[in-house]
């Protein structure tokens, strides 16, 4: 009976120092680089897909529950919501959208990024049916998705003073 107990204190013990004994795990690899870059080529895109009107390519850069917050709309939470504010967007035919980012950051923990930067924009004037430009600026909060992508949260536009009639 002693020599059973000692031969399982024995493995306990041997047990207990070989899990004290391993490394922890490395870190993640530092992703921050290729992560900002991922951010700014997204953004790139989201300007093309403007430039074509494309819907369903406007609505893939938004994650199911994200929330849109253009002037002078209402808020629109979700795809469903964000893809109906979408599309009346690119049925005007006045409408061009251009934005760029100044700042581009991602979290350290590598699951969280934002961009921030300025936008013009041409649209139809809802009163006079006339095109009319827009600036301002833009913030953008990124989700890392699990397949790795980047999808937006959070995009908050804010127009700048009331500019002038578009050209002819």
């Amino acid at each position: 009976m002693i020599r059973s107990m000692t031969t399982l204190c024995a493995g306990g013990m041997l047990a207990l120092l070989v899990g004290c004994a391993s490394a922890p795990p490395p870190p993640p690899p530092d992703t921050h680089d290729a992560d900002v870059q991922a951010l700014k080529d997204n953004e790139a895109q989201w300007v093309q897909d403007y430039k074509n009107k494309d819907v369903d390519k406007l609505v893939a850069h938004y994650a199911a529950d994200a929330v849109l917050i253009a002037p002078g709309s209402p808020t629109a939470t979700g795809v469903d919501a964000i893809r109906a504010m979408l599309k009346e967007m690119v049925g005007d035919a006045n409408l061009s959208l251009a934005f760029q980012a100044s700042r581009v950051d991602v979290s350290k923990s590598g699951d969280l990024g934002y961009t921030e930067g300025t936008y013009t924009m041409t649209m139809t004037d809802p009163k006079t049916k006339k095109p009319m430009k827009d600036a301002g600026s833009y913030v953008t909060v990124y989700k890392k998705q699990a397949d790795g992508g980047w999808k937006a949260v959070s995009d908050i536009a804010s127009s700048g003073p009331p500019m002038a009639p578009a050209a002819k």
